[in-house]
């Protein structure tokens, strides 16, 4: 039977935007009058546009005119016939300056040359700007205009003549560029594209548990200081256990509130595997057997539901990035990784102090740490499930990030070059974003060109999810950024999915890269919580409860040990391929004397024990 799910509402008369805020509109499509200098020029007008930390770089944030002079104008080219329908404005970016425009003319052309000016019928209309330098401002036009570019002619402000800015427009033609044509998708995935209130989302997932009950269930993980739950769904071929030797795969989005495509492009992932599954898929068919997914789209539900009521443009950068209480839910865990380097000073490492699992401080879980309720919640899922492999989907800039987050010269995780090829593994296979060329969302490119970056060279921050997941449990965690849109329009949501599809199933795979197999005694019986060392790599995990263990790892061969509380150690060679796949290392250990000696001790009441004096002899 074929897969249907609710279908879009009716779309709203007005026209989406152009695409200034998410870099579809590229710098050379945007063109000012004058800018005050190059880090307020022309290209920085974008919807949403940040300032660099230092405001008087080449990444200021906003367009400024060099003067205050009323004939200044910034104009777009849409490389197309397009039909306007209005326009949405802000201030600059600043934390010093207050400069926003009031009041504006509109002007069209279908060659730049020749402007035609909106009018009321008997004089060039006013249109009224911004009160604040944050807050979006939409303008409709009383009647949609047709043209090739537009123009925005500022007349009054406050402060300097600053603005930022986003045009909505339905095109009528095709673009005039080959390349871009090139990238126009339309899905072909008979998909629910659209955005999902708390109810809309969990009546979608619902709707995908009663079409695949077999592989699917829907859980929480806890709820949101406003009380929300926060649903998961798990797909698996045996939904609600672990099973021995499949490994445990996540996708997070909705960190922050107001990032909201990775919450999108998780409901219809649920969607795309139920029906594919269902279909006979055999790349998702695989997926499906072979590993046990989870999938929570949003986080911090209360922030969405702030971000949402403002609307997909309307929101400021920064409405519903927090949660309720105030946190960012992001950098709200414990920082182990300065509790580990400070310990490495000290030489506590690894005898005293473990290079893994590091206990999370005593103060962090008391009642009145400031810590979020949804961090308690998404710690205790962590500890409750043994996850290898997630990422936590994010926006506001397009790249994949690996720990470490935290900041300290020349650190980098003992998994560096695993962490790389992961992050490789998601962008390379994403359509866009190894397009670096056309630089950040906000300031420059910040990586080589690939696409990828360490956390700390980026955006260093203390306390993060992935350092967090990494010295805490056995789970390599990185953050997927989708785009500078935070909350793409719906009519984009087609085109998001072509984009991350590849990406989002490429990565999930590599949870079958490395090595994996079962850790037990003699008699057969699994042997839970033994370390795996991996020679070379200061980094080590542990088995699961039922002794089973995976550990991603890049093509090699490695030495690999595994030794458990009372046992003695067993040592062997392992060989990883370049093929998907993990190499099958099992490890038998036997009963050392010394649990043996112990045993006897604690029977004797731990007193001393005689020995023969025979045993002493020969010994000089």
């Amino acid at each position: 039977m074929p897969i249907t799910f609710p279908g879009p509402p009716p779309l709203s008369p007005g026209c989406p935007p152009i695409g200034l805020e998410s870099h579809r509109i590229e710098d050379d499509q945007i063109l000012a009058s004058s800018m005050l200098r190059h880090g307020l020029g022309a290209q920085r007008g974008r919807l949403n546009m940040q300032a660099g930390t230092n405001e008087d770089d080449f990444f200021d944030g906003a367009w400024c005119a060099e003067d205050d002079s009323r004939a200044h104008w910034i104009e777009v080219d849409t490389r197309r016939t397009t039909k306007f329908t209005g326009v949405i404005t802000q201030g600059r970016d600043s934390q010093i300056h207050e400069d926003f425009v009031t009041s504006f003319y509109v002007g069209f052309s279908n060659d730049s040359q020749n402007w035609v000016m909106y009018t009321n019928g008997y004089e060039e209309m006013m249109f009224y700007g911004n009160v604040d330098k944050d807050t979006p401002v939409l303008t409709e036009f009383p009647e949609p205009m047709v043209a090739r570019y537009i123009r925005i002619y500022p007349q009054t402000w406050n402060g300097s003549l600053c603005l930022r800015l986003e045009v909505l427009g339905c095109p009528l033609s095709t673009v005039s560029s080959y390349y871009a044509q090139q990238n126009e998708v339309t899905s072909t995935d008979n998909l629910d594209f659209r955005h999902h209130t708390y109810k809309d989302m969990r009546q979608l997932m619902k709707v995908v548990n009663e079409e695949c009950p077999t592989i699917t269930r829907i859980y929480n993980i806890g709820k949101s200081s406003r009380g929300l739950k926060i649903y998961a769904m798990e797909i698996s071929d045996n939904p609600g256990e672990h099973e021995t030797g499949e490994p445990e795969f996540r996708y997070t989005a909705g960190l922050h509130g107001n990032e909201v495509l990775g919450r999108e492009l998780l409901l219809l992932l649920m969607q795309f595997l139920c029906k594919e599954y269902q279909d006979g898929n055999p790349r998702v068919r695989s997926l499906v057997t072979e590993t046990r997914i989870h999938l929570v789209p949003s986080l911090n539900p209360d922030g969405y539901e702030l971000a949402r009521e403002a609307g997909s443009e309307l929101g400021n950068w920064a409405l519903g990035h927090w949660t309720e209480e105030g946190y960012d839910l992001f950098e709200n865990f414990p920082d182990l990784a300065s509790a580990l380097w400070a310990a490495e000073e000290r030489k506590l490492v690894p005898h005293k102090f473990p290079n893994h699992h590091i206990p999370i401080p005593e103060h962090y879980l008391t009642e009145d740490a400031t810590v979020a309720v949804e961090t308690r919640a998404i710690m205790a899922w962590m500890d409750k499930n043994p996850f290898v492999l997630g990422a936590n989907l994010q926006g506001g800039e397009k790249l994949v990030s690996y720990p470490f987050d935290t900041a300290r010269p020349l650190q980098e995780t003992p998994d560096h070059a695993i962490f790389r090829w992961l992050a490789i593994s998601y962008a390379s296979a994403h359509l866009t974003m190894t397009e670096t060329f056309r630089g950040g969302c906000h300031t420059q490119d910040m990586t080589n060109a690939m696409g990828i970056v360490q956390g700390a060279k980026w955006h260093p921050r203390t306390g993060s999810l992935n350092d967090f997941s990494y010295l805490h449990t056995n789970c390599l965690e990185l953050s997927i950024y989708l785009g500078c849109d935070k909350f793409p329009h719906e009519s984009e949501l087609q085109q998001e999915w072509e984009n991350n599809k590849e990406s989002l199933l490429t990565f999930m795979e590599q949870v079958h890269r490395g090595i994996k197999g079962l850790v037990t005694d003699q008699q057969g019986e699994p042997i839970a919580n033994a370390t795996i060392v991996v020679g070379g790599i200061n980094h080590n995990i542990k088995t699961a409860s039922g002794g089973d263990y995976w550990r991603i790892l890049n093509p090699g061969e490695y030495r690999v040990l595994a030794r458990a509380e009372g046992y003695n150690p067993s040592v062997k060679t392992c060989s990883v391929f370049y093929d998907i796949g993990a190499t099958q290392c099992n490890f038998v250990l036997s009963r050392s004397n010394w649990k043996r000696i112990r045993e006897i001790m604690a029977m004797n009441g731990n007193r001393p024990i005689r020995l023969p004096a025979l045993a002493w002899q020969g010994r000089g």
